[in-house]
């Protein structure tokens, strides 16, 4: 110990930072690698300081670099110690070569050299585990690649741990991009892309897909980014894959051969649970449709349940990334509504559930299912009631009335998520029934039931904003609302106030919402923003959200607020502040901000020439490339509204209806409404402008 901590004290701590501050508390956790009560904290405290979320490098970092590698290769510090250290230091190493270069300590690229030659002798650690590690550290030395090349590919056959096996594989394909560009197989580019080839035809299916996997991070040249295939991954982690590459035919041959002549188990052992392994199998074939439908259906019919979701998780994966998956894989994702695993049952139902009118096949299966004598599991059948509702179905109505009315079992949240991936968190109350406001006549009792009992916050929150969906269909629940002015709830209550409209405005003294605005609620620092364009909308008077929102029209945050605010206004109210507004609208050329700026100008002045550019120019990236989010949507949602005019927009909104590639961010329940509200959009705003030109 005593050597490992040589020169520790001689290092100017207070003068390095790491994410909370000074390094000066970092040689305590150095020391504390060596007792073994505090071995396991210190390991996770150099993370979360010396590395923290990444994005950069710390000047602390290539100080602690060589303890922080010392004790690594200490067979004194426990086992799982030492492999979450060989996790910070590859974190480490990753962030360096991935941020942007200003925000990387300079005195980084001479201590991680140093680094690499001590992991290079690290390779022959007597742990497996830690031999695994030190080979997914070595991914990222792209400065030495031809070296650690050569080393991993020795390594490899000598060793006899299957797991840093396939460790040793994957950390080849990483770097071999970053090796030498000389043609030929005597270079170690071409030597490691031979052996990784050669692999593919292994005896070992866990070897024959990691190799596959392998080639596809080594042919595009391109590591991968931040949050995708190419980052650190903890021991253990199955790795994701990436891009189809050049001979994406081949691969998804060796990969189909695999799946269809082993069990599921052999493709990643030791790698956790079987459910992620067949995702990322699946995950290995690329765009082969045909293969990926067949290998789902046989999968699904595998008697491992586990395995059976895994399958269900690609399948949904595909879904939400290609238009033409449905016809291929819907219907397999459908026969899993009667899988005897009551999750599996329900992963199926929100399949369908997102996947919308492309369901409607199924909606007598999912209406079956959310009888009193259908599905038995709850959760399975809230999510067939949102798949009916996505439907347009009225068969969703009864069982949502039953719930509403059955007290605290409703089987909804009151809020909603937004997590990307497949948790099969609770869908929101909104989000179900946001779009059944022509059903509010036998809705509306229970939901007012519940409101006046409410007994939190949230659920009133939660009712309000449904209500404020449904806007003038949910006038009966004035008595309600109301009630609600006085309480915590009152932000919400006045946004479904101001929804329904008239009604709402006649029933509601203006004197009383003024008393509000002078006393919004304690702790909601959005409060007077939305109450004061809710007073707005109720009662015509605009002053008080003028005098709070106009200020932040030239300031840094906040001004897309004012800005929507002078949009609502039109030509009466917002025409004083047009060459404001014209001064913003190239400030920004994607996001909310030229939507909103294109929104209030043509509002206001009726002239869409000087705004369409503008419009025209946020979507097209989004049209090349995909990726389109809620501002994108928008956007195509108000180039509709303005006919002919918007006809500059034509080969953008062409783009993405004439894709395969859903234009949205893939692998969320979102992806496909999203996509298909944009779709939808996109055609509206054909027609309108096809139909201008005809006028």
């Amino acid at each position: 110990m005593n050597d490992a901590l040589a020169g520790l004290d001689a290092v100017d701590w207070p003068a390095l930072k790491h994410a909370y501050g000074t390094a000066e508390d970092v040689p305590g956790m150095l020391r504390d690698l060596y007792r073994p009560a505090k071995a396991a904290q210190a390991a996770d405290d150099l993370l979360t300081h010396v590395h923290h979320q990444g994005g950069g490098v710390y000047s602390s970092a290539p100080a602690a670099l060589p303890y922080v590698i010392a004790a690594a290769a200490d067979p004194a510090v426990a086992a799982d110690v030492r492999a979450e250290l060989l996790y910070l230091v590859r974190a480490l190493a990753d962030a360096a070569n991935t941020a942007e270069p200003h925000f990387v300590t300079p005195a980084w690229p001479p201590a991680w050299d140093l680094a690499v030659g001590e992991l290079l002798r690290l390779l022959d650690d007597p742990g497996a585990a830690n031999r695994a590690a030190v080979a997914g550290a070595l991914a990222e030395a792209h400065h030495r690649a031809d070296e650690v090349l050569a080393a991993l590919r020795a390594r490899w056959t000598v060793e006899p741990a299957p797991a840093t096996r396939l460790r040793l594989i994957e950390s080849v394909g990483l770097l071999t991009a970053h090796a030498t560009a000389q043609r030929g197989a005597s270079s170690q580019r071409g030597a490691s892309l031979a052996w990784l080839r050669e692999l593919t035809g292994d005896a070992e299916p866990s070897v024959r897909l990691t190799a596959v996997e392998a080639l596809r991070h080594a042919l595009p040249g391109q590591p991968g980014k931040p949050g995708q295939p190419g980052q650190p991954v903890r021991p253990g982690q199955p790795m994701q894959p990436m891009q189809p590459m050049q001979d994406d035919a081949a691969a998804a041959r060796t990969v189909s051969d695999v799946l269809s002549g082993s069990e599921p188990e052999t493709w990643r052992p030791g790698s956790g649970p079987i459910g992620p392994t067949v995702v990322w199998a699946l995950g290995l074939l690329g765009d082969d449709l045909a293969a990926l439908a067949v290998a789902i259906r046989r999968l699904l019919g595998h008697p491992d349940p586990s395995v059976r979701a895994g399958a269900l998780k690609a399948a949904a994966q595909m879904l939400s990334r290609r238009r033409s998956a449905v016809p291929e894989l819907l219907p397999a994702v459908a026969g899993s509504l009667s899988d005897p695993e009551p999750d599996n049952r329900l992963f199926a139902a929100r399949v369908l559930g997102m996947c919308g009118h492309a369901a409607r096949p199924w909606a007598d299966a999912l209406a079956a299912m959310v009888t009193d004598e259908g599905e038995p599991y709850f959760a399975a059948q809230s999510h067939a009631v949102w798949a009916l509702s996505r439907l347009g179905d009225v068969r969703c109505v009864a069982p949502l009335v039953r719930r509403l009315a059955a007290g605290a079992r409703l089987g909804f949240a009151y809020h909603a998520s937004y997590a990307d991936g497949w948790w099969t968190y609770e869908l929101s109350l909104t989000e179900v029934a946001g779009g059944l406001g022509a059903h509010a006549d036998v809705l509306l009792p229970p939901l007012r039931a519940r409101l006046a009992a409410a007994s939190t916050l949230g659920e009133r929150r939660g009712i309000c904003q449904l209500l404020e969906a449904w806007g003038a269909s949910a006038a009966p629940a004035l008595p309600e609302l109301l009630g609600l002015l006085d309480s915590d709830a009152a932000v919400w209550a006045l946004d479904a106030l101001a929804a329904i409209g008239p009604a709402a405005a006649e029933a509601v003294p203006a004197e009383r919402l003024r008393a509000l605005l002078d006393a919004p609620p304690e702790g909601q620092a959005f409060a007077p923003h939305s109450m004061t364009v809710a007073y707005g909308r109720l009662t015509g008077d605009w002053e008080p959200a003028l005098a709070l929102l106009l200020p932040q029209l030239d300031g840094p945050y906040g001004r897309e607020g004012a800005i929507a605010l002078l949009g609502e206004l039109g030509p009466a109210g917002g025409a004083p502040y047009v060459e404001r507004l014209r001064a913003l609208l190239p400030v920004h050329t994607v996001g909310w901000l030229p939507l909103r700026v294109g929104e209030a100008l043509w509002r206001i002045t009726g002239r869409a020439d000087e705004v369409v550019p503008a419009l025209v120019g946020a979507i097209t990236p989004f049209a090349e490339r995909g990726g389109a989010y809620r501002a994108a949507i928008e956007t195509v949602k108000l180039l509709a509204e303005m006919g002919a005019d918007a006809a500059p927009a034509e080969p953008a909104l062409r783009a993405f209806l004439n894709t395969d590639e859903r234009a949205v961010r893939h692998g969320t329940w979102r992806s496909v409404p999203e996509d298909d509200e944009l779709c939808d959009a996109a055609r509206a705003a054909l027609l309108t402008i096809s139909a201008g030109r005809k006028a």
